[in-house]
């Protein structure tokens, strides 16, 4: 049959109108002269759930999750990606790609439409993109495209792709449509699973008695007075129903793609078959937008959908029953991602949950649907614990609680998440009196913060010991020890001991302790410790001295650790003091730079 009169077989200059952008001419192609004894084309090819039904009628399924090239002709393809649904082991049709002139347009469920992965916004207006015209109704997304003489549609409903093919080839096509046989699938669109053969636990959707009963209406009329053999579309029908639930619409695609194909390629319109069937004339799940590990489906009989997790995906969530993936710890703060298909399933919203403070909420991901709670050390009401050897802080999610409400139509929820952090309870920081001041950053289970020590002369510590300040021995001097980047009200910092060496180790074998166990050396009766666990900082005073003998040199070392003001307080007893008898370290008249040779 050759290609219908009303077409012409060369392509004309299109002119492209689409919204948001200017007008712009495509260039014309050459004439085409068919040669002798090429082959004309008027053949329709459908693929449905799981089932291709190629151009000659022969029925094969596919059995994995691949992309399949179903239809190549030169300058132009049509792949479909086939994925699971509700059962592991049967994949179904999911999304169509079209190739043409170095562009992508992806047609997914839900009547979405990506050009190279940008969404395009379509009505029932025909658009031209990349010289392909689509349009999109309340049954679906058709694209019609010419390809020299060669005349084609594709129309996708989110659970139906079928192709008309109209006019002269050329050559042979390759794809399953030409050939629903063969292994016509392209490693460059193949996911790392695509050889993987799945099995499925769950048979509480195998319950397949009688539905398969909806098939054989394509042998009653109005389906008749269609020329289309209605075998495949049965054999299909039939193949698919004994292995999946007749959920999602199921039910009708068949009998629906059976009077598509009638439409296109006979232009044969059925009468009456959906109030026969009862089946909708609109698309399942049109407008719906689920993600990438979702697909829509049907939560009652009364056409209500929602977006339901792929079973492979939930899978290992419901083996371990789990909303999401584990606690994501970093420094101070923790997060943990539910996952909403599965907080669905079982029935919870996630509007209504909230941590321990009711004003902390999930944040939601409109594109992957994901929910995420996240919480630091001092907020959201974050319960901290330490014992010996770590330090945990814990939140819980929950369902809100209103004591006003008359009812309740959800059931409570709690989830409990933590982070455990090893607690180095002894920080060290050093510094030499050759300087004004020190500091350095410091970690200490999930906080990280800058401490600095500094020399004072007076105990308000407003006059600070600089570079080249004089002190004399037995003068009084003043040492702060601060911090930054703490919550006070969360955490204290105490500080342990105390030290001075002749070296700069810290361990050096000639040590003079001033603070030991948070408070005055008991043989050190001119320090005094003050603020000592009350607040992120604390100070203490001592008499300036030197060591005996060569030495030259003085080098203070303190130690200190955090302490978790909600368990207890942190502030450190007073201790009594023994004076100290005097000695040689009581030298006058001698006069030193602090942390200079003399």
């Amino acid at each position: 049959m050759p290609p219908p009169t009303s077409r012409p077989t060369t392509v004309q200059s299109i002119i492209i109108a689409t919204k948001g952008t200017s007008t712009t001419t495509a260039t014309p192609s050459t004439t085409i002269i068919i040669p002798p004894n090429t082959a004309t084309q008027h053949s329709t090819c459908t693929v449905t759930g799981p089932s291709v039904i190629d151009f000659y009628n022969n029925v094969n399924s596919v059995k994995d999750r691949c992309t399949y090239s179903l239809l190549k002709v030169p300058e132009f393809q049509v792949l479909a990606h086939f994925m699971e649904r509700r059962l592991t082991d049967v994949s179904l049709v999911d999304s169509v790609l079209m190739k043409v002139d170095g562009a992508d347009i992806l047609l997914k469920q839900g009547g979405r439409v990506l050009l190279n992965n940008s969404p395009l916004n379509l009505d029932s207006s025909p658009q031209v993109v990349n010289d392909v015209e689509i349009s999109k109704d309340n049954t679906g997304v058709t694209a019609r495209v010419q390809i020299k003489n060669l005349f084609m549609t594709i129309f996708f409903d989110g659970i139906t792709v079928q192709i008309l093919m109209e006019g002269s080839t050329g050559s042979p096509p390759t794809g399953l449509c030409e050939d629903s046989s063969s292994e016509a699938r392209l490693p460059e669109y193949s996911s790392t699973s695509c050889e993987t053969l799945y099995t499925n636990t769950d048979d509480s959707f195998r319950n397949c008695t009688n539905k398969t009963e909806s098939c054989n209406f394509l042998k009653e009329a109005p389906f008749t007075s269609c020329d289309i053999d209605p075998e495949p579309y049965i054999t299909a029908c039939t193949d698919t129903l004994s292995r999946y639930p007749a959920v999602d619409g199921l039910k009708c695609q068949f009998l629906e793609a059976y009077a598509r194909a009638c439409s296109l390629k006979s232009n044969t319109t059925l009468e009456g078959w959906r109030s026969k069937t009862e089946c909708s004339s609109e698309a399942f799940c049109q407008d719906r937008t689920c993600s990438d590990h979702e697909f829509c489906g049907e939560v009652s009989q009364y056409g209500d959908t929602r977006c339901f997790c792929r079973a492979g995906f939930a899978s290992s969530y419901r083996e371990r029953n789990a909303f999401g993936d584990p606690t994501v710890c970093s420094e101070n703060t923790a997060s943990i991602t539910l996952v909403n298909c599965l907080l669905d399933e079982r029935g919870i919203d996630y509007s209504v949950l909230h941590l321990i403070d009711p004003t902390c909420r999930g944040q939601v991901d409109e594109q992957n649907h994901l929910v995420t709670f996240s919480f630091n050390s001092s907020n959201c009401g974050t319960q901290i614990m330490t014992n010996e050897s770590q330090i945990t802080y814990k939140n819980t999610i929950m369902t809100q609680n209103v004591s006003s409400d008359m009812i309740i139509r959800y059931d409570d929820f709690m989830l409990d998440f933590s982070c455990y952090h090893a607690r180095h309870s002894i920080q060290t920081v050093s510094f030499t009196i050759m300087e004004s001041e020190v500091s350095g950053v410091m970690k200490a289970g999930p906080w990280t913060y800058t401490v600095s020590m500094r020399a004072y002369v007076d105990d308000a510590c407003t006059k600070p010991v600089e570079r080249y300040t004089n002190l004399r021995l037995n003068e009084r001097v003043w040492v702060k020890l601060e911090t930054y980047g703490l919550d006070e009200n969360v955490v204290a910092v105490v500080t342990d001991s105390c030290w001075a060496t002749d070296q700069p180790s810290s361990i050096s074998s000639k040590k003079y302790y001033l603070i030991e166990k948070g408070c005055s050396y008991p043989a050190e009766s001119t320090v005094e410790v003050k603020g000592n666990g009350e607040g992120t900082s604390n100070y203490f005073a001592f008499n300036m001295f030197r060591f005996s003998g060569h030495s030259k040199e003085i080098y203070l070392h303190c130690s200190l650790h955090l302490c978790v003001k909600q368990e207890g307080n942190c502030a450190m007893n007073k201790r009594r003091r023994r004076r100290r008898s005097a000695s040689s370290n009581y030298e006058s008249d001698s006069s030193i730079s602090m942390g200079w040779t003399h």
